[in-house]
């Protein structure tokens, strides 16, 4: 069985030793890349099964390498910032990034948001290679979950590791409201330290791929000061009013 391999980009050489050496003790492969062109080439070359990329890097910025990442597949990618500034933040969310982490971290801590990541990946093979069949509905949605496929009527929805598993956690109960730390510990799977702002940045792309109307949504749904919920709509209908 081939190891899990990971490409972490930064242009800090010690910080780069210290992933790599706590990475490869956890028994990953890792690659290493040192800008954003780099980077690229790196993730074209490697199929790396995860990314951990630094926000700030010389050429190619982190975001704009996040966005490129994320026009060919959908690998999860754990986005690194020194910034304080929440907007970089959520552009990286807004771009596709599956996760944030601000500098100075935890070194314990980026190898549990690795382990989280990869674990759904791991599940989702699983879930595929075993043959189960669960195909989820709301409306005229259809989430073929063991396969990662969603479809809107006829059309196919392309959606990054994050959406896709805040989708399923949403539709397997219809009508059940979730609060943001709730999805934060079934969807990225630990404990949750930060803004939970990351929960909307994602209902917010995932309306925007799977609404016909993103402002006045009629699958997943607002119920304010609570959370979100997936609307209880028989397959091929639309009318559930908009919050």
């Amino acid at each position: 069985m081939s190891k899990v391999r990971i490409l972490v980009v930064d242009d800090e050489p010690s910080l780069v030793k210290g992933i790599k050496l706590s990475l490869e003790l956890e028994g990953y492969e890792v690659m290493s890349a040192a800008d954003g062109h780099q980077a690229l080439e790196g993730f074209a070359n490697g199929n790396p099964d995860l990314v951990i990329l630094d926000l700030m890097l010389p050429g190619l910025d982190g975001l704009t390498v996040c966005r490129r990442m994320r026009e060919t597949a959908a690998t999860p990618i754990l986005m690194l910032t020194a910034k304080a500034d929440d907007v970089d933040k959520v552009v990286g969310l807004e771009l596709g990034a599956d996760d944030y982490m601000t500098k100075p971290f935890n070194t314990r801590e980026l190898v549990a948001r690795v382990r989280a990541l990869l674990r759904r990946v791991q599940l989702d093979r699983q879930a595929l290679s075993s043959g189960q069949e669960r195909v989820l509905r709301i409306g005229d949605l259809e989430i073929d979950v063991p396969r990662r496929r969603v479809r809107r009527g006829s059309e196919v929805v392309d959606l990054t590791p994050t959406e896709f598993d805040l989708l399923t956690r949403l539709a397997a109960q219809p009508g059940r409201v979730f609060s943001r730390d709730d999805l934060l510990r079934s969807v990225w799977g630990y404990e949750y330290i930060g803004d939970d702002r990351t929960v909307d940045v994602h209902i917010r792309r995932l309306r925007e791929k799977i609404e016909p109307d993103a402002s006045n949504p009629a699958y997943v749904l607002t119920s304010w000061g609570r959370g979100y919920y997936a609307a209880e709509l028989g397959p091929g209908t639309r009318d559930a009013p908009g919050r």
